[in-house]
């Protein structure tokens, strides 16, 4: 099943002059952290906005959770944290959640519990009684978290949620939204802190100009087609003599060889080489790029179409 489908989904402003969104399709499998990245006026935020109703779109389809984005029964079971977000000065964070704990329906009978529980999961639970006006921009991004967790959401939309945060802060919000994928709940993140995208999602997606430029897994990404970092426990200038004879371009980085091969034959008879001649080979690893060079490589190569 999956959480968020659009179907060749498009807004357009100023009676077509601007085209914010064109032709969007995609899917986001439910349990998994997925992440729209683009340049600012991508259209990331058109294309939220879009998935919550709070705008409509030009043309195109969208569900949420198999419901139609449309049908507001489904916002029940959507959290949303905003970027920038305000919450009034003068509460407490137990004020806060208890605040919009209530808007959400939930029983005071269970409140109290929830929030405490919430603040525990965020590391504010000593901070319950405590007016947010002192609150870091970390302590506030984390009550923003709880808060859009206070109806126990099944699909989360978190905009820019660890901009401002120290890195510390930033490892604590990636355990916790890996524990909440753990237990089933499906991340949409915004954000453009690339290297934080890299280590917490499972799946990405390319936006510029409103068009959808690539998607996918995030390793398979980032992987460099039949390149490989190689550690050997013996036999270098054999594994030299091998690379020579196969045609195998080498090189050295980092204290480890790095070869690259035509296709997975071609790296079968490189390995059947070694082992003919003794050559110990202790690690053989896929070797990829970061996810911003990536990045910066699908925006500023326009000719690559959408996945």
């Amino acid at each position: 099943m999956n959480a968020v489908e659009t179907f060749e989904l498009s807004k357009q402003y100023s009676r077509g002059r601007v085209k914010a969104l064109q032709d969007c399709s995609l899917q986001v499998e439910t349990g998994k952290i997925f992440s729209l990245l683009g340049p600012n006026g991508a259209g990331k935020t058109t294309l939220l906005k879009i998935l919550m109703s709070i705008v409509h779109p030009s043309s195109g389809d969208a569900k949420i959770l198999n419901h139609p984005s449309s049908d507001y029964t489904v916002h029940s079971r959507i959290g949303y944290l905003a970027e920038n977000h305000r919450f009034p000065e003068f509460l407490t964070a137990g004020q806060v959640l208890r605040y919009y704990g209530r808007m959400s329906g939930i029983p005071d009978r269970i409140l109290n519990d929830k929030i405490r529980k919430l603040l525990e999961t965020v590391k504010l639970k000593d901070w319950i009684d405590v007016k947010i006006r002192k609150f870091s921009k970390g302590m506030m991004q984390r009550l923003g978290l709880a808060h859009a967790l206070i109806n126990d959401p099944d699909l989360l939309f978190l905009d820019e949620p660890t901009d401002g945060i120290d890195p510390i802060g930033r490892r604590e919000i990636r355990d916790i939204l890996k524990k909440l994928r753990d237990q089933g709940k499906t991340i949409f993140l915004n954000s453009h802190l690339l290297s934080e995208v890299e280590r917490m999602s499972d799946e990405v997606a390319i936006l510029k100009n409103g068009r959808l430029l690539q998607r996918g897994n995030v390793n398979e990404l980032i992987s460099l087609k039949q390149q490989y970092q190689v550690k050997l426990g013996n036999g270098p200038e054999e594994m030299k003599s091998i690379c020579l004879r196969l045609k195998i371009p080498l090189t050295m980085s980092d204290g480890l060889y790095n070869i690259s091969v035509k296709d997975d034959l071609h790296l079968n008879q490189w390995i059947d080489a070694l082992r003919e001649n003794s050559v110990l080979l202790q690690a053989l690893i896929p070797r990829k790029i970061s996810l911003e060079d990536y990045f910066i490589d699908v925006i500023e190569n326009t000719g690559k179409e959408a996945q």
